[in-house]
């Protein structure tokens, strides 16, 4: 790997295009070898990724920020095009649109895969793109692969090297730069074009991170399907010879100047050597419970600790001891009233780590949607164990989530809970059951086993099968071949859903 060092320079240093980050990125991305040359563990994960987001898109079908996303896109009806989940086969629509639905489809119910390092991504979102412009523009499964591979590759690197959550600018911003390096990549595009893409992806997806903070809504869903678009629409221009902003990253009115650390800003972004093997995507993982990442290993705590707290009216208090960035994050130390709101919704629900334990200390298990379900929210014992719960920062736990040999980085916490007699209760754990360093990672099995449970009802037995064939043989599938990647289901029950909808502009 190579280390860059990027900081801010004045306009009068004219900082050469082969010294800017977004040109570093731009090379990584179009340096990526064909598909038949990838490192082959990295493909392999990227195919159980695309099994991963069919799992949860066809689960989110009939939500309604999906179906939202979905009549959106399927008022744009195009004779060439991509496909949309829970749509008619056969039907296109332009690749932009395709990508705003079914990235709000893969990211709805908050259960794909993850990033945690300096700052949080769901790499996961890079797909739903790339796969749409992969149909609109006739390539093939390996071109896919290819474009998913460097896609997370970028992705990865920006979310270990600049942190943005420091200064509450949402993570997409990074997603829209992945996206169009693995677009760049996919569509083996020059370094120039996909240079000026991630400076026009970077400039119009930056935005503030409140969408993840107090009364979060179905934003958080549409975010990084609205990075997506974007990143579309950046390509499409930057291939027909238009510039961005430059240097997006350096300049002295520029993203790291006023977004991020201002003028004196120096950070360091780890890129591959040309020919180095693309792996970052192996440092990624998924997710077994529909919720934020960082309670996933908090609900297999919640699920261990249910023998050994006995009965729950007993408990007077539960802390749970964690890293600054689960306390700040999802945790008491966010400071948001909503996150102890029995009416709050799903997304702010889902970022609450007291209602989290509660639930799964109450139920011993998790359900993506009858854990969330609001008579399950407002159930009185609930709300009462709900709000003896709260988190600590706990200076331990932010060093070892932070930790540079991710096999030793830890998302858990120590769960204390003090019961009535004064008597107290301790377990904690590093990492989720489903974690590469857990219990009992996930492989190809688990994510099968995932599509299946999730799917269940919605496809057939038949259907499921055919979709994982497929998926199986990615690398090898043909333009035509990737209209299998989208499940066969009930349209007609989707359509009568869709048409309690009320109407938009289009």
């Amino acid at each position: 790997m190579i280390d860059h060092q990027v900081r801010v320079h004045p306009s009068a240093d004219r900082l050469p295009r082969e010294e800017q980050l977004a040109w570093k990125l731009a090379a990584v991305a179009t340096g990526t070898q064909e598909a038949a040359d990838l490192d082959a563990a990295a493909v392999a994960m990227a195919v159980n990724r695309v099994i991963d987001n069919a799992s949860v898109a066809v689960a989110s079908l009939r939500r309604r920020p999906v179906a939202v996303a979905r009549a959106q896109a399927l008022a744009h009806p195009a004779r060439s095009g991509a496909g949309v989940f829970g749509a008619e086969p056969g039907l296109r629509v332009p690749p932009e649109w395709a990508a705003w639905a079914n990235g709000t489809a893969v990211r709805e119910l908050d259960f794909h895969d993850t990033y945690l390092a300096a700052d949080y991504s769901h790499p996961g979102d890079n797909i739903p793109p790339l796969l749409a412009v992969a149909q609109h523009t006739g390539r093939s499964g390996a071109d896919l692969l290819r474009g998913i591979v460097a896609a997370y590759e970028i992705h990865v690197a920006l979310v270990k090297g600049i942190c943005l959550h420091t200064h509450r600018i949402d993570h997409v911003a990074h997603l829209s730069a992945a996206t169009a390096c693995g677009l760049g990549a996919m569509l083996r595009l020059p370094t120039e074009t996909v240079y000026q893409a991630v400076g026009q992806a970077v400039h119009t997806t930056t935005a503030t991170r409140q969408s993840r903070k107090g009364e979060i809504s179905s934003w958080k869903a549409f975010a990084p399907a609205f990075a997506g678009k974007a990143a579309i629409e950046a390509v499409d221009r930057a291939m027909r010879g238009e510039g961005a902003p430059a240097p997006i990253y350096e300049g002295e009115d520029g993203f790291l100047a006023w977004m991020l650390d201002g003028p004196k800003a120096s950070y360091t972004v780890s890129l591959p050597e040309p020919g180095e093997a693309r792996r970052a995507i192996l440092d990624t993982y998924t997710k077994e419970h529909s919720a934020e990442y960082q309670a996933q290993a908090v609900i297999d705590l919640a699920l261990r600790l249910r023998a050994k707290a006995g009965p729950l009216d007993r408990v007077r208090s539960l802390v749970l001891h964690t890293s600054h960035h689960t306390h700040r994050v999802i945790g008491s130390g966010a400071n948001d009233p909503q996150k102890y709101d029995p009416a709050a919704s799903r997304e702010t629900l889902d970022h609450s780590v007291p209602y989290i334990f509660a639930v799964a200390l109450e139920d011993g298990t998790w359900h993506h949607e009858r854990s969330y379900a609001p008579d399950r929210a407002r159930r009185p014992e609930t709300v009462d164990l709900w709000k003896k719960i709260s988190t600590v920062e706990d200076p331990e736990w932010t060093r070892r989530y932070h930790d540079p040999d991710p096999a030793r980085r830890a998302f858990g916490g120590r769960a204390v809970i003090t019961l009535d007699d004064g008597s107290v209760i301790e377990d904690e754990l590093a990492v989720a059951d489903a974690h590469p360093a857990g219990a009992r990672p996930f492989a190809r099995d688990g994510y099968t086993a995932k599509f299946r449970t999730l799917t269940e009802g919605i496809v057939e037995p038949a259907a499921q099968e055919a979709f994982l064939d497929a998926a199986g043989l990615l690398a090898e599938l043909d333009t035509p071949g990737l209209a299998d990647l989208f499940p066969a289901v009930d349209t007609d029950a989707i359509t009568a859903y869709d048409a309690q909808l009320p109407e938009g502009l289009f």
